[in-house]
């Protein structure tokens, strides 16, 4: 708040001092006293609170007309409740006594001035500013804590404009205010202190590339709101008005929380006396934020947008698989958003090229685009297409010797809320695939691993991904809503079910039925083919040891039970050691709600039904899922991707605050 103050009395003139209202002043009642005097007595005008602060087991107080002796160690404070009408209209005065009881042998008088300074914020976190008497300077986490809320003024409001609203030092759109945070710096008092006195707004030089502050005077037009601090402007010297008692300020956020910012920022207040040689600083008001982190949401969380590209291959369009989009998205009542292939250059892989979240604080949310480092075809959609107003963007670059096909967003997902050993996750676990356990090989840029780690909201895990030619989590994990008490199914890709499912098909009597029955751009191969075929079951038992070290992971990681996981048949095949997708890779699905599109496997039609589709329905519509398998083949599976790998969903946020939590 502020630096202890002593103010000394003088017997020969009165004193004058300034006392910020709930701000103790200690006044030094030893210096200056009268020869022989061994005792005081306190009075005090309307207004100023007097108390003495004194060892009670030395210092008896006094009882009516009793003193205070002198030769004792108590200390005298006063302070005020309301600012000064006038300049030194409250008063204090100190009569010294000796042993002639009755006459006081010298006087001192201390005149105040109250003044009312602080800076308020929304540190009770309820979207409004009100006073606050408690610390205002640190944050705490959790349902009972407290501190204000940043957001990075990532999106961009002004159409005129190609860059996102933060790049600005000045404001480019009255709706620009709603992404800050308000800040009032109350100011009450006699104007003419004002006069003689200075009240400087500062940002301390490391917090200053991460805020920009902006100060309001009430009008409608974008000049009455200039910047004052951020960037190369530490410090500003607030310009009072004649009987103004209260100016508004707005805070913007610059940068979200990375390997080398915790969140966490801070502005001050000062109340300066420039009269004095070096001035003196009278009182300080401390304000905290934290930058409200990048959120990622999970499956189960209820879709509001599809993005899907339109592509041109050899063998025609993806027509077919845009309508089949279209049928999915009516059903789940989801809007689609088709990105044009001169937008998106031939690039389908939409997923891998970004990852949708969100930011939040109590007073604002809105979505943020996370564009991932890959720069393919779709490289400039994120920032051109997306990024507008309430629809953020941010990104992180990453040194040569550039992306490899971990970076891309296909390998990185997020689980639902989960609690682990006592630990809760309300926000789920941010999951994202490396070379552990393996020595060497390919990982995530630690630039894009530093920046989900620094949100400290979503704790990512890693998993094991290399095994993959492409490498990405998507290719054998995912998670569907369902409506029991857990909530949710973790789908694992399961080369052993597979097996399993084939050997009883050929015990039935159908060794013959044939995979990719109905295509016929691939050749078939019957159960009794791909059983008896020692590569394939070769390569599907090192693909079912990978997937299995991972499922040990994730059980352990997210608290999952064998009963929270559904084995969803799938065959792998090894490509110069690592392992593709034998036929289209289910887990690799599309989840809007409860409807589920499935890449379609063609696998063996048994009794005029696929029975690969007829198990993963079996598995999953019991649990209140709709399962609609869609024909990815040409367009995605043979280019080494799926329907997750060629979609996007943008979802709705989580209606937990992620200030509630304790990370």
């Amino acid at each position: 708040m502020a630096p202890k103050r002593v103010v000394q009395l003088s017997l020969k003139m009165p004193t004058h001092a300034v006392c910020v209202v709930g701000v103790e002043a200690h006044v030094d009642i030893h210096s200056d006293v009268p020869k022989g005097a061994n005792s005081f007595r306190v009075s005090g005008s309307s207004g100023v609170e007097v108390f003495m602060v004194y060892n009670r087991t030395r210092v008896k107080e006094p009882i009516g007309k009793a003193r205070w002796p002198l030769d004792t160690d108590a200390d005298m404070v006063v302070s005020v409740g309301t600012a000064s009408k006038e300049l030194k209209d409250f008063k204090v005065r100190v009569s010294y006594f000796g042993e002639q009881e009755d006459q006081a042998l010298g006087r001192s008088v201390l005149y105040l001035t109250g003044v009312d300074i602080s800076l308020e914020v929304d540190t009770g976190r309820t979207g409004k500013v009100k006073r606050s008497q408690g610390d205002k300077k640190t944050w705490r986490w959790g349902p009972e804590g407290y501190g204000a809320i940043l957001l990075v003024n990532c999106d961009r409001d002004n159409h005129r404009s190609a860059e996102p609203d933060l790049t600005h030092s000045w404001l480019m759109s009255l709706a620009d205010l709603q992404d800050m945070s308000p800040m009032l710096l109350s100011c009450n008092g006699p104007d003419k202190l004002f006069d003689s006195h200075k009240l400087v707004l500062n940002v301390p030089f490391s917090d200053s590339k991460r805020v920009r502050v902006f100060c309001a005077r009430g009008g409608n037009s974008l000049s009455d709101y200039k910047q004052v601090l951020g960037p190369q402007c530490l410090s500003y010297e607030v310009e009072r008005q004649p009987g103004e008692q209260e100016i508004k300020f707005y805070v913007e956020g610059l940068t979200f929380p990375d390997a080398d910012f915790l969140g966490l920022v801070s502005l001050s207040v000062s109340l300066v006396d420039p009269g004095t040689l070096p001035e003196v600083t009278l009182f300080t008001d401390t304000v905290g934020f934290r930058m409200a982190p990048w959120i990622m949401t999970p499956n189960t969380q209820p879709p509001e947008e599809l993005y899907v590209c339109r592509v041109m291959d050899t063998h025609g369009s993806n027509e077919k698989f845009l309508e089949d989009m279209s049928y999915l998205t009516l059903k789940a009542n989801c809007k689609l958003t088709i990105c044009p292939q001169v937008e998106n250059r031939n690039d389908r892989w939409i997923q891998d090229e970004m990852e949708f979240g969100y930011i939040e604080a109590p007073h604002k949310s809105f979505p943020v685009v996370f564009d991932s480092p890959r720069n393919r075809g779709l490289k400039d959609f994120p920032y051109k297409r997306i990024l507008g107003p309430d629809f953020g963007y941010v990104t992180r670059e990453i040194p040569l010797p550039g992306p490899s096909s971990l970076d891309s967003f296909g390998n990185l997902d997020v689980s639902p809320p989960v609690t682990v050993g006592g630990t809760e996750y309300p926000l789920g676990r941010i999951l994202i695939g490396s070379s552990f356990p393996k020595s060497g090989g390919r990982q995530m840029a630690r630039a894009v691993r530093n920046f989900l780690k620094a949100q400290q909201v979503q704790a990512p895990v890693e998993l094991y991904s290399d095994w993959l030619s492409v490498g990405h989590v998507d290719e054998f994990l995912t998670f569907v809503p369902t409506s029991d008490q857990k909530g949710f199914r973790l789908l694992l890709a399961s080369p052993s079910a597979c097996l399993k499912l084939f050997q009883e098909k050929k015990e039935e009597g159908y060794g013959e039925a044939a995979q990719f029955d109905g295509l016929k751009h691939q050749a078939k191969r019957s159960i009794n083919e791909m059983l008896a075929d020692r590569h394939l079951q070769r390569d599907n038992l090192h693909a079912q040891k990978c997937i299995d070290w991972n499922r040990n992971v994730l059980k352990r990681e997210l608290g999952l039970a064998e009963s929270d996981i559904v084995d969803i048949p799938q065959l792998f095949f090894l490509r110069n050691f690592y392992a593709e997708a034998f036929f289209p890779d289910m887990v690799n699905m599309v989840v809007l709600g409860k409807y589920l599109g499935i890449p379609k496997p063609y696998g063996p039609i048994i009794n005029g039904r696929c029975c690969l589709e007829e198990k993963v329905q079996s598995l999953l519509e019991p649990l209140g899922l709709h399962c609609i398998f869609i024909d990815d083949y040409l367009s995605y599976h043979e280019l080494q991707g799926e329907i997750h790998c060629g979609t996007n969903v943008r979802r709705k946020p989580f209606p937990f605050k992620w200030w509630n939590m304790v990370p």
